[in-house]
């Protein structure tokens, strides 16, 4: 999409004045009062917020809003308007690369001069705001490409019989299934990895290696986890782990074990490894789908902490 207009300002909450070019680095926009080591560096704002506003022109130019980049209308097929966006996408310009951060803020309310002066602030609706994560100078007519962000998620199933081709496994199927199923409804696009592994820790250890190592969102291994002398799933695990988060599995364990004490005897683990999120599950169909359920609920704030970012 290109750049209509970039503005800057003095003072937050006020309106923003054009200029000639604006100069980012790690803390924002050089002279902008709203740089700084924060996640809403850089606001930008489409013009057709100012269309859907019937604003005039000559009272109302580009920066009004307090955005600090303004971009042109009719953006290409596979950019959807700025308020579609999600945290964790990025614009690209040359060098210059934006991440997504936030979508539309809380209202200054009463009081607020871009309110004042317009009457009726968009930027809550229509507004995002990103952090800089590679500076250089953008000028209007520039032109922004838009970086969808892709989930790459693996599933690793240990089931000895199952890779001897003794049965088909079904736990491994369901996973899948199920996060094809919670990325399509967060409009995530999804890299799906997948291998079926015998109870091997040597093996499993390497598999959690090459993907962490590759930079993947999350990784979930199913089955291996119980008591029997060939559960290593969650000894190896526990290997790569930087962090764990006993939390939810506990929570998990509780309570469906309630119901099902036998459920206890199945050990899970949730943590971090490089920038990883891990997830070890039983090998069951039934604790496939309870746990991933469980999961999915906090599966969404767990990835944006990760990327540091403040989306409560």
């Amino acid at each position: 999409m290109k750049i209509r207009s970039v503005n800057v300002s003095e003072k937050t909450g006020t309106v923003k004045t054009s200029r000639p070019f604006i100069e980012l680095d790690a803390s924002g926009i050089k002279g902008d009062a709203h740089s700084g080591d924060w996640h809403r560096q850089v606001s930008l704002l489409g013009e057709e917020a100012y269309r859907m506003m019937d604003l005039d022109p000559m009272e109302f130019p580009f920066g009004s809003f307090a955005e600090n980049i303004t971009t042109a209308g009719n953006p290409d097929e596979r950019t959807p308007d700025l308020k579609h966006c999600k945290p964790g996408d990025r614009f690209r310009c040359g060098d210059i690369l934006l991440e997504v951060t936030q979508i539309g803020k809380k209202c200054h309310g009463p009081g607020c001069p871009v309110q004042e002066k317009t009457g009726n602030c968009v930027m809550p609706k229509e507004g995002i705001f990103t952090r800089v994560l590679s500076g250089g100078i953008l000028k209007a007519d520039d032109e922004l490409v838009y970086v969808p962000k892709e989930y790459r998620i693996a599933v690793i199933t240990l089931s000895t019989r199952a890779y001897k081709g003794t049965y088909e496994d079904r736990s491994g199927m369901e996973l899948e299934k199920m996060i094809n199923r919670f990325c399509l409804d967060n409009n995530w696009p999804l890299k799906y990895s997948s291998v079926l592994l015998p109870d091997n820790a040597e093996m499993l250890h390497q598999e959690l290696e090459r993907y962490i190592h590759a930079g993947y969102d999350m990784i979930f291994t199913t089955g291996g986890t119980g008591i029997g002398t060939s559960d290593i799933t969650i000894a190896e695990v526990r290997k790569v782990l930087s962090k764990e988060i006993p939390g939810i599995m506990e929570y998990i364990r509780m309570k469906y074990g309630s119901d099902n004490p036998n459920a206890l005897l199945s050990a899970s683990l949730a943590g971090v490894g490089g920038n990883s999120l891990i997830f070890a599950l039983p090998g069951s169909v039934k604790a496939v789908k309870e746990y991933f359920t469980e999961i999915s609920r906090m599966l969404k704030h767990m990835v944006y902490m990760r990327m540091g970012l403040d989306v409560h």
